[in-house]
């Protein structure tokens, strides 16, 4: 069956009043929208500035004076550092600076005074007795030659005091010429050393080690070394300095046997100190207890100083300042002492100890000259108590 189009309209106008008389619904639409939108930002910087701000503060101000300060070095120097050894500041200060006991230099006072020679007497031994270098002697004197003394003589002495020190002696002589014959005087009694060598090792026969670790330097046991690197002020040239030199413990069998004789004083070893070509300055000592009394101490040595070699034969330094040695006692001893070169020698020393004490006691050697060669053959020593006369 069809349907007629009236009902069909009545219908739709039936529901289109239905949906008109229903309530209205709200519908939320979403837009999204990309459109750039110009935004205003405040940006802060912070910045650091360093800013000076004059500040006025009190400040306690301390004022550097330069003060002249003079020091007088003792054979302690010799002694320290060794490892460093000892600079002519040092060492050689020890040895320049330390006057006999009873004299004084000529840099030490204005007076002079005269000393007449006597038998037996050398300018070592002059220079020792009254605390003035040679050099100075025969300056004062208008002397050309240390070696030539004539009994009577008078020589001027520098900044002398007159006062002699007896307790030197010196077995290396010069040329003194004969005095005219005169009954000679009794000398006093001397005292005489008595009992054993109170010295360790005083002939250097036993065993030695390496001083402070070099092997350039044997050392007896016992015993101890000096050397001198520091300026050498003795000579004119400038930048002079002394060059430390080998020290060697030899035994017989590594000299040649025409040298036994003038090398090894005692036993079968001898120390031997040497440098080529160059000066040097040391010195060996030790440090022995004693009871109080009074002692004689004796070094002795070969001053083995050559100037040049003819013929494979030596030819000894005649400079009197080619070779000087002196005694170390404590803070004193003898002033240095010229000997010569190619002859055995010997310094002694007269002490007394009013109480026991542990003394210092050895002996101290230079060359400051630049020879072919400059050595020093050590044996020997000794300490003997004195006894009565």
């Amino acid at each position: 069956m069809k349907k007629s189009p009236v009902i069909i309209l009545a219908t739709a106008v039936a529901l289109l009043l239905v949906a008109c008389n229903s309530e209205p619904q709200t519908v939320e639409v979403t837009r999204i929208v990309n459109q750039e939108i110009p935004v205003t930002v405040e940006v802060i910087q912070e910045v650091a500035v360093a800013v000076t701000v004059p500040v006025e503060v009190p400040v306690e101000v301390t004022r550097l004076v330069e003060v002249e300060v003079v020091a007088t070095p003792t054979p302690e120097s010799v002694a320290a550092e060794m490892a460093t050894p000892a600079t002519e500041t040092e060492a050689t200060a020890t040895s320049e600076a330390a006057p006999s006991e009873a004299g004084q230099s000529n840099e030490q006072t204005a007076v002079s005074s005269i000393y007449t020679v006597q038998s037996g007497d050398n300018m070592s031994l002059i220079a020792a007795q009254t605390g003035v270098s040679i050099g100075d002697i025969m300056a004062a004197n208008n002397l050309t030659n240390a070696s030539i003394l004539t009994v009577g003589q008078q020589l001027t002495i520098p900044g002398w005091d007159g006062q002699i020190v007896n307790n030197v002696v010196s077995t290396n002589p010069g040329s003194v010429a004969p005095p005219a014959p005169t009954t000679p005087a009794q000398p006093p009694a001397e005292a005489a050393p008595t009992g054993s060598n109170l010295l360790a090792n005083a002939s250097f026969e036993e065993d030695w080690y390496f001083f402070n670790g070099v092997s350039e330097w044997q050392v007896p046991i016992h015993w101890s070394l000096a050397v001198d690197e520091g300026p050498n002020t003795l000579t004119p040239e400038e930048g002079d300095v002394f060059i430390r030199p080998e020290v060697r413990v030899v035994p017989k069998s590594d000299l040649p046997p025409q040298e036994h004789s003038m090398f090894v004083l005692d036993g079968n070893k001898t120390i031997k100190s040497f440098k080529g070509g160059l000066p040097i300055h040391f010195a060996i000592f030790t440090d022995i207890p004693l009871p109080a009394g009074s002692y004689r101490f004796t070094i002795r040595f070969f001053p083995d100083v050559v100037s040049s070699y003819q013929n494979n034969q030596k030819v000894w330094a005649t400079d009197p300042l080619a070779a000087e040695a002196r005694i170390i006692h404590n803070g004193g001893g003898t002033g240095w002492i010229s000997v010569t070169p190619g002859q055995r020698g010997s310094l002694t020393y007269d002490f007394t100890l009013e109480e026991p004490a542990t003394v210092r006691l050895g002996g101290d050697f230079r060359n400051r000259n630049i020879n072919e060669n400059n050595g020093w053959f050590l044996d020997d020593w000794s300490l003997q108590q004195l006894g009565s006369p």
